[in-house]
């Protein structure tokens, strides 16, 4: 049985996640007002959560183990932030005694962004780079959250920006180079 040739899910991956937590991010710096909080929700299910669980899968299938944990795990965490919302707007989860766990919970995915980056110290300049402004975003907001310091919060906002640009510019980098069959576009592969 011939192995059957999948194409790099990545460019997927880092699309859904970048163009979402760029939307989220303006609305987190203070760029687009809060209330475009809700438009984020619709974008987080479907390209920021669904098409990075798919590339996760697909990155399974693939042997990569650093992408399929962590598209995955990203795809769910926007699943994650997209029903916080929908089920704490319309009343279904009681989120009046949450107090600082949203805020605990954004410094957990800080942690888990942080030990994810070590592995990114073997890949691109690019990926490492993606993965160092995350984890500075997700410790920002959730400071900010725990704190209750809106210039945590809005800081975080700020980082989250350059982090979702450069998942972009990953997923423009790797679809580029492969349609011309080398590199194009620079994503600072190490020797």
């Amino acid at each position: 049985m011939a192995d059957t040739m999948i194409a790099n899910p990545a460019p997927l991956g880092l699309a859904g996640f970048g163009l979402t937590t760029v939307l989220l991010s303006c609305v987190n710096a203070g760029l687009l007002p809060a209330g475009g909080e809700p438009v984020v929700i619709p974008l987080a299910m479907a390209f920021g959560g669904t098409a990075q669980m798919i590339a996760g899968i697909m990155e399974f299938k693939a042997g990569n183990v650093f992408g399929a944990t962590a598209f995955t795990s990203y795809g769910a965490f926007w699943w994650w932030f997209a029903l916080l919302l929908i089920l704490g707007d319309n009343h279904l989860l009681d989120l009046s005694g949450a107090g600082s766990a949203v805020g605990v919970c954004l410094l957990l995915w800080g942690v888990f962004t942080l030990g994810l980056w070590v592995s990114t110290f073997r890949l691109t300049r690019l990926v490492f780079a993606i993965f160092l402004t995350l984890w500075i975003a997700f410790f920002l907001l959730g400071g900010g959250a725990v704190l209750a310091n809106p210039a945590l919060h809005a800081a975080g906002g700020w980082v989250g920006l350059v982090c979702g640009a450069l998942a972009l510019y990953g997923s423009f980098a790797l679809v580029a180079n492969a349609t011309f069959g080398r590199e194009v576009v620079p994503v600072g592969t190490r020797s």
